[in-house]
């Protein structure tokens, strides 16, 4: 399995540092935040060390996305939440301050401290398509 031996998820999921499991497989590993954001926020990782999601392999995406659904219901059951964000910052420019994949999973309810900020823009005109046409070349 890949590793990185200075990343600290690497060293939760060689059991070197302890964590509050919620979910494990051969893939994955579901744990409580240490930094919790709300209460119940959980992290959803590959077991193998990659720093962007963009450099994970596809049937790893499927092997620890798989668990969303069910990790998603499990919070809402037990905390009662109204929602629930899924996130993930790849890259440290877009937040992400432990460089081994993860995805948040934050129970959501009125009048927590968590927020957004979604300064929703516009394209100008014929932008949008120039844009997409890039993106269309590039995969």
């Amino acid at each position: 399995m890949k590793r990185d031996s200075d990343c600290i998820f690497c060293k939760i999921v060689a059991g070197e540092i302890p964590c509050t499991k919620v979910l494990e497989d051969d893939v994955a590993l579901g744990f409580m935040d240490i930094g919790p954001v709300a209460e119940a926020h959980v992290l959803l990782i590959p077991k193998p060390h990659y720093e962007t999601v963009d450099e994970l392999p596809s049937d790893l995406v499927a092997g620890t996305l798989k668990h969303l659904p069910e990790l998603v219901r499990a919070i809402s059951a037990a905390t009662g939440c109204e929602g629930l964000n899924v996130l993930q910052n790849n890259g440290a420019i877009a937040g992400q301050l432990v460089p081994h994949v993860h995805f948040h999973l934050i129970p959501r309810d009125a009048g927590g401290k968590f927020q957004f900020n979604w300064p929703a823009g516009k394209y100008a005109e014929g932008q949008m398509e120039q844009l997409a046409e890039k993106i269309r070349q590039n995969l």
